[in-house]
């Protein structure tokens, strides 16, 4: 049961161990230098990936922030920046728990995002819902274009 998560040491150092060229491959695209230089316990940061889409009549942005619950979310507005910030608690293990490995991240994370001048943030919604935080912003109402009547010779005054 020691052996769940072989690390590439151990393949190195065990000879026996068959070389998968792939695996090798996928273990080093996977490997981020800067993970292990954070100070946070070696167990890294917690950086959720957004997606942010636009339609007809609203600006969509979703993230996964599975684990964090919905008192531990802010989401704020200072002119036409949008923060939205939270934060993922630590799980602690019992002192009887065999860990294998951590892979899983935690902490505060915050992001910013830029709106364009035709969002309107006074009618924003947001729901967190299985895992998922969606932010709904509209667009402001746009202005009916005004048709102006081409007329021959001078105006009227």
């Amino acid at each position: 049961m020691a052996d769940i998560v072989k690390k590439p040491s151990e393949a190195i150092a065990n000879p026996s161990a068959e070389w998968d060229p792939f695996r090798a491959m996928r273990e080093f695209m996977r490997w981020d230098p800067f993970r292990e230089m954070m100070p946070f316990s070696g167990r890294g940061s917690f950086a959720p990936s957004f997606d942010v889409t636009e339609n007809k009549d609203t600006y969509v942005f979703k993230a996964d922030l599975p684990g964090v619950k919905q008192e531990d979310i802010e989401i704020t507005t200072h002119g036409n920046l949008l923060k939205i910030a939270g934060k993922r608690e630590y799980e602690e293990e019992k002192k009887t728990d065999t860990v294998y490995t951590y892979e899983r991240q935690y902490g505060n994370f915050a992001r910013t995002f830029a709106l364009p001048e035709g969002a309107d943030v006074s009618l924003a919604k947001s729901e967190l819902k299985d895992g998922v935080l969606s932010l709904w912003i509209p667009k402001k109402p746009t202005v009916q274009p005004k048709k102006i009547e081409v007329t021959s010779g001078k105006p009227k005054s």
